[in-house]
């Protein structure tokens, strides 16, 4: 299955905060309790590693943020529309 367009957003601000911090991929794997390569292998298109709510809340702690800041403020539409029936 293919990482989303919010998947790869969330993604995107974790590196952002993670750079701004001073932490390597790894440090911020070990932190998490994930394996080593966890982080580096999400924010690697070329692997399928994605981050759930639980690893929000444990970032959002790690950088001392609130969790909304690793969620777009407004929807990203997929190529797949929604529609109420």
């Amino acid at each position: 299955m293919e990482i989303t367009s919010i998947e790869r957003y969330t993604i995107e601000k974790v590196k952002e905060k993670r750079i701004a911090a001073g932490l390597s991929p790894r440090e911020l794997s070990l932190l998490l309790g994930l394996d080593a390569s966890y982080i580096a292998h999400a924010e690697n298109p070329k692997y399928k590693n994605k981050y759930n709510l639980n690893h929000l809340n444990a970032f959002a702690v790690i950088f001392q943020c609130p969790v909304k800041d690793f969620i777009p403020r407004l929807p990203i539409p997929e190529e797949t529309k929604y529609t109420l029936k």
